[in-house]
């Protein structure tokens, strides 16, 4: 293909602004898929991504398409994730592009995630193809979301393009406009082959097979190349291209999109922002890769079955591959036995990853409750980081903890103003600055410390704006606070995976309501449980669970007291030593109550 006849571009857009349903019409317009094999949400292979309605994978598919030049070109579209947990992914899908599809809600209008995506596209020099969605709605207002778009970035309200992906109205005009206004991609097609590797998953029978966008040079089939970062050599079982499914082609061009499945058995070898270049091509730069992921929520993995610890390091290693913002390393605890700490990018990240590891990889897990990273000084002067409460060393030997702040955004319509400020300052937030959109939206810019954000801040807001309002969010720096660490002392055993890290001013009544939360969910024994939050060495709340008791007294109608009184101060001894010996099963409900405290 003629280098100049290839577009390369993404779809961006707030989470359900219909960029996947786009994606399907532009398949079908381009005669991508047959009517016959048609479905919605095409590119939205996974399981769980149906389930939700959320695109959780970036995607990528050739289309032909024939203009009205009459010139044949080849579309290579990359389809990304919505959701501000899977940003990373938006940003790898960036980087393969020389376009951006920006698409915005004809009733919504620009949203959170609409902004933190369109100024990543920026960040990356797209050109930028605004679009108004889903015109077909009685209540979408094309005209005034246009003149946002032009408000907002400066691009003239005339050329924002009204579609509906639903009806297939202004998709033809949308891929004259992707033709004509994003550039061909640059590279030299005579320099040595050089891709970069934008994604990757593990295939049983080709082992891992890397998504590449090629920037220079040209592979042919069966031509040995080399990854740059780890300095492997392998010999590619086949090349090609997504028509959405895995095609296999001869060749893979300057500029073009497509897969190579490398045969490698293990993920360390292919990694995402890698180069692939030929395997004699010795004096080949490496390109610029991606920044390192920063996970900001850790969470602890468990298998329920000690057995089964194998099977889930296996699950990891591949789910790292088709998901590299996943990082984890292994792990112990007294109550739970040996698993992995877990980063994520965010809640919604976190049960994706839960629910991918017991349905593709039919695992029975535990995840414990999550938490951030801190850091700690000592008074020695050093300065450590850790993930878990569990981590935290002796308070005799703390200078100071500091938490990690975000700077938030929120959008929302006017009427939720005092809902929202209310929410926030309970959750110890600052208030920054307020900024009308227009007469009727607002938007609303906080610092709020992390770990009031992970459980369920974004349930909770969408909550109390009836759905309406959208969030983003940035790290804005560590900041030291009055913290300590909430002991739960089971049976008078410290449980470590139930350990939370607190402010000092919430103490009280978190582990007040942690203690009556499982009060509930603990299982009776045959003797009484006491269950206690702690605070170092001071408990500060305590409740009891009550025991199991056989009625010793049954038989003994009439006679004398004494006689019930030896049955019963035998039934108490029994009961004393059992308490000696005997072990509390914890349930998974425990350690998910930890979450859901602010119910």
């Amino acid at each position: 293909m003629n280098q100049s006849h290839i577009r390369n571009f993404c779809i961006i857009a707030h989470i359900d602004h219909g960029k996947s349903t786009l994606a399907d019409r532009l398949l079908q317009i381009t005669g991508t898929i047959s009517e016959r094999d048609m479905q919605e949400q095409v590119l939205d292979d996974m399981e769980l991504e149906r389930e939700k309605g959320v695109t959780i994978k970036a995607s990528a598919v050739r289309m032909r398409y024939q203009a009205r030049d009459r010139q044949t070109y080849e579309l290579n579209l990359i389809d990304t994730p919505g959701h501000v947990d899977f940003t990373y992914e938006v940003s790898r899908a960036l980087a393969a592009c020389e376009g951006a599809v920006l698409v915005v809600d004809a009733t919504q209008g620009i949203e959170a995630q609409t902004l933190a995506n369109l100024y990543l596209a920026l960040d990356h020099d797209l050109e930028i193809v605004p679009v108004v969605n889903k015109i077909d709605l009685p209540s979408a207002r094309p005209e005034e979301v246009a003149q946002e778009i032009e408000d907002l970035i400066g691009i003239d309200a005339a050329d924002v393009l009204p579609v509906s992906a639903k009806e297939g109205t202004g998709v033809d005009t949308l891929l004259e406009a992707i033709v004509t206004r994003v550039p061909p991609p640059q590279g030299d097609p005579d320099a040595p082959f050089r891709a970069l590797i934008f994604d990757s998953h593990y295939d049983a029978y080709k082992g891992v097979v890397v998504y590449v966008r090629v920037v220079d040079g040209v592979l042919h089939d069966r031509e040995p190349v080399r990854l740059m970062a780890t300095e492997r050599q392998v010999e590619p079982l086949e090349l090609g291209f997504f028509h959405p499914q895995m095609t296999p082609s001869d060749r893979l061009e300057t500029g073009q999109v497509g897969y190579i499945a490398t045969g490698l058995k293990t993920i360390r070898d292919a990694r995402v922002g890698d180069t692939v270049t030929l395997a004699d091509a010795i004096t080949v730069s490496a390109l610029p890769g991606y920044q390192p992921v920063k996970p900001m929520v850790f969470a602890g993995l468990y298998p329920t079955e000690g057995e089964d610890y194998n099977l889930l390091k296996d699950a990891l290693e591949k789910l790292q591959l088709n998901d590299a913002s996943l990082i984890y390393e292994p792990e112990t605890s007294q109550a739970l036995g040996f698993g992995f700490r877990a980063g994520f990018l965010g809640l919604f990240h976190m049960e994706i990853i839960q629910e991918r590891l017991e349905r593709e990889y039919d695992l029975d897990i535990l995840v414990t409750a999550p938490s951030v990273a801190y850091q700690v000084k000592t008074r020695d002067g050093q300065v450590i980081t850790i993930d878990s409460p569990a981590q935290l060393p002796d308070e005799s030997t703390i200078e100071s903890i500091a938490e990690p702040w975000m700077r938030i955004s929120v959008y929302t319509p006017t009427a939720y103003i005092g809902p929202v400020m209310e929410m926030t300052t309970k959750r110890r937030a600052e208030f920054d600055h307020m900024e009308y959109l227009d007469e009727q939206r607002v938007r609303l810019e906080y610092r709020m410390p992390l770990s009031e954000m992970i459980v369920d801040f974004y349930d909770q807001l969408k909550s109390a704006t009836r759905g309406y309002a959208s969030l983003d969010y940035q790290f804005d720096g560590y900041r030291e606070g009055d913290l300590v660490k909430l002991d739960v002392l089971v049976n008078g055993q410290p449980v470590d995976a139930l350990s939370i890290i607190v402010h000092r001013d919430q103490a009280y009544q978190r582990g007040q309501r942690l203690v009556s939360k499982l009060k509930k969910v603990i299982p009776r024994q045959l003797f009484t449980v006491p269950i206690q939050a702690a605070v170092g060495k001071r408990v500060i709340s305590r409740a009891n669970v009550k025991a199991l008791r056989k009625d010793v007294l049954a038989k003994c109608y009439g006679g004398d007291v004494t006689r019930k009184r030896k049955l019963l101060e035998r039934q108490k001894k029994g009961k004393k030593r059992m308490k000696m010996v005997g072990s509390v099963e914890i349930p998974q409900e425990a350690f998910m109550s930890v979450l859901k405290l602010d119910e």
